[in-house]
């Protein structure tokens, strides 16, 4: 019955940072190493929506953010050019749903913190020409509009550039994604934000105790806007044991975002990365970071596990509505409303 409901479901990943693999390749592979390494595991795994971020790597920033950042928004039109039978890049919602119903994966560009844009605000909309659909403002650390999470000591709020921009992204049809950003960045988003905002990969503060989590006030603000809270599957941001990391692990964060804010907040962001990162690190160098424990999820390392969440969700007794809302209904309609 699970695989059943599962095959039934739209389902919806907010956060895989697969093109930082396909861009690792030579251009004239980007279509062929995307058609043989992903799409199989996207199709098993019955992935129909798929948000690619484009995150650019400490080894781009800061002089090459802005060439990279096109490099991996070109890498996503090509490969969907190429696999033009099995997905399409979508800018709205109607994209999304001639997407569904041709059978093809809908594809859907964000910048995760944005460091090609900086204090350059205008330069929003003219990522947005070329197909960006959902922004951050920042990662880890500090950049020119907002701080990151591993800042929140700091208490800084939005800057005057990061303000703008997020009222430029609300006149533009962009989601401002909250993922990654400063708790007092947060509170300053929600005070501000007019259309839905949402947190394309983040967990329940309350259940794991970490700086990239948000706190029940936050959910439930992300909740008040309209918006969705998409739960990350990283262990290191779903336990600090590492024997309980696991599928209901996964449902324990779902659960506890369902009853802070209701069931018609939140979505999937499963921030797969262990492939990834085996994929960007060259053969020369000690793959320490593929190896690091904080990867290590056994069955739940790529999209192709992406059933054993609606079999954990089935087991904790969720109705068969509610399972399809939280594995991508919720998605698709702030989508479907709100983007483009």
């Amino acid at each position: 019955m699970s695989l059943d409901l599962h095959r039934r479901a739209v389902v919806a990943d907010t956060h895989n940072d697969l093109l930082m693999a396909v861009t690792a390749r030579p251009p004239k592979r980007w279509g062929g190493f995307f058609r043989d390494r992903w799409l199989p595991q996207l199709r098993e795994g019955g992935i129909d929506i798929q948000v690619l971020p484009v995150f650019i790597d400490d080894q781009f920033r800061p002089e090459g953010a802005l060439r990279q950042t096109l490099r991996m928004i070109e890498c996503a039109h090509v490969l969907a050019e190429e696999n033009a039978a099995d997905v399409a890049l979508c800018r709205n919602g109607a994209d999304i749903d001639a997407a569904l119903a041709q059978g093809r994966i809908a594809l859907v560009l964000a910048l995760e913190s944005a460091p090609g844009v900086d204090a350059s605000v205008e330069l929003f909309s003219t990522l947005f020409r070329l197909g960006v659909r959902i922004a951050s403002l920042a990662h880890w650390g500090r950049t020119p509009l907002a701080d990151g999470s591993r800042e929140d000591a700091t208490g800084s709020r939005l800057t005057s550039p990061g303000v703008e921009a997020l009222h430029e992204m609300e006149r533009l049809g962009m989601l401002f994604d909250i993922s990654h950003l400063g708790a007092s960045g947060v509170a300053h988003v929600l005070e501000l934000a007019t259309r839905p905002v949402i947190a394309t990969h983040s967990n329940a503060r309350a259940l794991r105790d970490h700086h990239r989590n948000l706190t029940d006030d936050q959910i439930r603000g992300v909740a008040a806007t309209g918006g969705v809270v998409c739960v990350n599957f990283i262990p290191d941001f779903l336990t600090d044991q590492q024997d309980k990391v696991s599928a209901d692990r996964i449902v324990d964060h779902i659960e506890h975002v369902v009853a802070v804010a209701g069931v018609d907040h939140v979505g999937l962001g499963s921030d797969f990365v262990r492939e990834v990162m085996h994929d960007v690190t060259p053969p020369c160098c000690e793959d320490t970071d593929a190896e690091d424990p904080l990867f290590d999820f056994p069955g739940l390392e790529g999209p192709s596990g992406m059933p054993l969440v609606t079999e954990a969700l089935l087991r904790r007794g969720l109705a068969e509505e509610d399972i399809l809302k939280i594995l991508g209904g919720n998605t698709r309609r702030v989508m479907s409303a709100h983007m483009g």
